[in-house]
Order: structure tokens, then sequence, then C-alpha cells
């Protein structure tokens, strides 16, 4: 079943983006995959079924102020002027319904929870910091970003599902202020976008998805949870302003995204990786570990040597960890949208 506050596109957050007024239907089917690195990752495939291995094909209508998201097993309409998401279980024939309001509550939920999880880490952490780590200034506990963008057209063509498309990288750096991405340790987003020509219609799918994000304030992502995302952004907290970013530009860029592959990396301060190296060597038994716990490296690397398996380990030790991958591709496009498209099918019963 689509899980309860789960939508069709990439939406993270408020966006700072200009208001778009709804002139067309749109009628689209996509295919959509998250997959999650680490122990989230492991719980999300494994209660997660074949959706979360293979991912999902889905039929997204926007009609006005409802966007109806539709697979073969289950389905999600969201009315912004009611203020209500109905989830269809497609196989019972019954829906459900969430208010915006009770989705904010469980979306605070779901952050607090992921909170103490952090809060865990970090003591963890703090507890292994050498004295020198102690001595750092407390501003360090919170840095402040920065965010380096760069686009660049790669020259490739290709047909998509269709359409001819051209091959776009984006790439997304979040950093500490001040210092380069090696010194600090951060994020990296990097999207491999094939562009097709502009078709008018979708921009309407982006243009609900951010009043819906707008209205609900809360993570939400294809094909994953709030619980997902709380988990995923207490640990990673640059998550949030790098997603926001690359949602932002996808709006801006001159035509239509028709396959789109997204990899997030934590990368980890020169710092972090000597300190594990020392970690790791026999003499280190004997003494306190060394963390810099204080610097965003510290902490993605703390996070990293929780949640990681051999694989992962050996990642980390190149200072590069996944957390997560992401595609979405669209395979067709229609204008012709009728009100049954986005409305609760007939013969439905809600289950309370």
């Amino acid at each position: 079943m689509i899980r309860k506050m789960t939508v069709a596109a990439l939406t993270i957050g408020l966006l700072a983006a200009s208001s778009y007024s709804l002139e067309a239907d749109v009628k689209a089917d996509e295919k959509s995959l998250v997959k999650f690195e680490g122990m989230l990752g492991k719980v999300v495939g494994l209660f997660g079924g074949k959706a979360a291995r293979e991912g999902v094909k889905t039929s997204v209508a926007v009609k006005g102020d409802r966007k109806a998201t539709l697979s073969d097993t289950a389905g999600q309409i969201v009315d912004l002027r009611e203020e209500k998401i109905y989830d269809l279980d497609i196989k019972k024939k019954t829906y459900t319904v969430t208010t915006f309001a009770e989705l904010r509550r469980q979306l605070e939920e779901a952050k607090k929870r992921a909170a103490e999880e952090a809060k865990k880490a970090q003591a963890e952490m703090k507890a292994a910091e050498t004295k020198t780590a102690e001595a750092k200034p407390a501003k360090n506990d919170s840095p402040q970003f920065e965010v380096d963008f760069d686009l660049k057209e790669t020259g490739q063509q290709k047909k998509v599902n269709g359409f001819d498309a051209r091959e776009i990288v984006m790439t997304i750096t979040m950093r500490e202020k001040g210092k380069t991405l090696d010194e600090s340790g951060g994020m990296v987003l990097t999207s491999n976008i094939w562009m097709g020509a502009q078709i008018a219609a979708m921009k309407e799918v982006a243009a609900f998805d951010i009043r819906f994000a707008k209205a609900i304030a809360g993570p939400i992502i294809a094909g994953a949870s709030a619980d997902e995302m709380a988990s995923a952004m207490a640990m990673y907290p640059m998550m949030q302003d790098a997603l926001a970013r690359m949602r932002a530009e996808n709006v801006r860029m001159d035509g239509t995204a028709i396959l789109t592959s997204t990899t997030m990396d934590a990368v980890k301060s020169a710092e972090q990786i000597a300190a594990e190296a020392q970690q790791q060597q026999p003499s280190s038994q004997s003494g306190s570990p060394s963390s810099t716990s204080g610097t965003i490296g510290g902490l993605i690397g703390g996070f990293a040597r929780r949640g990681a398996n051999r694989n992962q380990n050996a990642q980390a030790a190149s200072g590069r960890a996944t957390i997560m991958t992401m595609t979405n591709e669209v395979l067709k496009v229609a204008t012709s949208v009728s009100d049954a498209d986005v409305a609760i099918p007939a013969g439905y019963k809600e289950s309370k």
C-alpha cells in the first residue's frame, strides 16, 4: 500500500519558489524508486516489499486543487481546498482520510522520535572525544552551511521513453561556511537528468507539489514515509537544504525532466578520516579514540559507524558514504483529465 504522507514527486520543506497558477490539467504515467542505505535501508527493504526494491509505477493526475496518484495496489488523492488526503486500498476498495492537521502532527511526532535517536548517537560520539576535541569552540556544535551549485550539459543525447532527451548533471555541495568540503566534510547531491523538450502541462505537477509542501511544511519525498525521512534528516541535517535547492532548480530548468537519477553522499572531513584510521591501528586500543564530533564530518562519520555494514565500512574509509539514491522517470503524458481521474472510485467505502 502506498503509505500515508507519500507523494509522487520530490518535495522537501518550505521551498523558496515562485507562486504558480494552475492553468492546465495533466495526467502522467511515472515510475519512482527511493533506496536508503545503511540500517535504515535494511529496515525499509525488509518491510517495504517489492515496491521498495523495484520501485513503483504510478499514474499522476492533477486537476484544479486535486492530485491523484494511483498504482496497481494503492493510491492517494490530495485535496488542497479540503486540506485532506485520501489513501486508497485498491484490492479492498476502501479508503482512509487524513487531514493536513493530522499529517502535521504525525510529521512532528516522527521528527521528535528521530531527534531522540540522533541525540543518543551524538552522546556516543561525545563520550569518545579527546581533550583536544572537547576544547573546540562551542560554535562548532552548530555550524553554518554554504551551498555550491553546478549545472553542466554533457552533450550526450538519447531517446528516453520515446522522448528526445539531453543529459544535464546537477551537483549541489553542502559544506561548513568558510571551509572546503575536504576540511569540514559535508554532503554532495548529484543528479543525472535526461531533459526533454518543455511539456508545459508537467509544470502543474511541480506547482501542485510546492503548494502541498507549503501547506504541510514537512519533509515529504517520493517513495518514503515521514518516519523514514525524519530519521534520515535527523542523521543528516543538511539533507533538507540540499533537496530543497535541487527541487527549486528543477522547476527553473528549460525543459521537462524525463529521467532523473539522484545520489546523495555524506562526505567526511580529512581530520575525521585520519582519526578513524588511527583508531584502527593496534596501538589505539590502549588509548582514547579520537573524534571530531564538533564538525560536520564528525557527525556524519559517527552516524556512518553506527549503521554501516562491511561494504559501507570500506566506502566510509574512502571518505564518502551513500545515504540514499532516487530515480524518477516520466513514461507518458496527457493533458485530458476528467473529474473521475481525481475522484474516489465508485464503490469504495471509508475505513475508520
